[in-house]
Parts: C-alpha cells; structure tokens; sequence
C-alpha cells in the first residue's frame, strides 16, 4: 500500500512517536511525503520515505492530484487544530473523500488506520486497482 505520512509543525513530534511504535508495519509499506517530512523521519525513525521534491503547499497540491488518480491508498495527515493549515490540507482531504481513500487526522485515527492495514482491512484498494478498466 502507498501510505501518506504529514503532520503540521506542531503535531511532526507525534508523528515521529508514531512511526518509532508502528516501524514494523510501516516498513511493509510504500511510504510517502513532503521533502522535509521524509528526510526527517529517515534521520530520526529509521524509516524509507519517498519524499517529494516541492515545498509544504506544493506537495500537498500534488498528494491531492495522485490521490485523484488513485495513486496512495490513504493518508496519516495530524493535524493541528490551532493551525492555519487547514485550508491547505482541504483540498487532499477532500480528494480522499470523493474517491474512497482513507484517512486519519489524529492520533487515536492514525493508530486505527495502520492496525485495519495490518489486518488487511484495505486490502479492497488493490481489488479496485485491478478491476479499474484502462
């Protein structure tokens, strides 16, 4: 599975915490993110994360384009609720909601996210990808 990995500047400790208790069933997965966000989770967790090549506003815009064509499979986003950046993150939120990607926005989401993931829960995704007519 692609699995999306952002996090506002306040909740970036959290979700470092995150990935350090959930690396194992991470590791099983493509993971991506924003530039910045991918280098520090490889320095810090240990962790591969492909990280793209635009600033914060930027990768968000192009998350939410490959999410339009199906391209993650869904998104572990923690959100600042005291931030500004909610309008931003709108429109990939937005895109994951009309084409049936999952996504977690807190802690307590993240958690449920990855463990329904580990279980196989998503695996449906890859049925859809098969079965889509080209």
């Amino acid at each position: 599975m692609k699995i999306v990995l952002m996090a506002d500047n306040r909740k970036t400790e959290l979700l470092v915490n995150f990935c350090i208790a959930y690396k194992t069933l991470l590791t099983k997965h493509q993971l991506i993110s924003v530039y910045s966000t991918a280098k520090y989770l490889k320095s810090t967790v240990g962790i591969e994360v492909s990280g793209l090549n635009v600033d914060y506003l930027g990768g968000i815009e192009q998350l939410a384009s490959r999410a339009e064509f199906d391209e993650i499979d869904c998104v572990i986003y923690l959100r600042d609720a005291a931030s500004d950046s909610e309008a931003a993150s709108s429109d990939l939120l937005k895109t994951c909601d009309s084409n049936n990607i999952p996504y977690a926005t807190n802690l307590a989401t993240a958690e449920m996210l990855i463990l329904a993931i580990d279980r196989g829960d998503l695996d449906y995704r890859n049925w859809i990808k098969d079965t889509k007519v080209s």
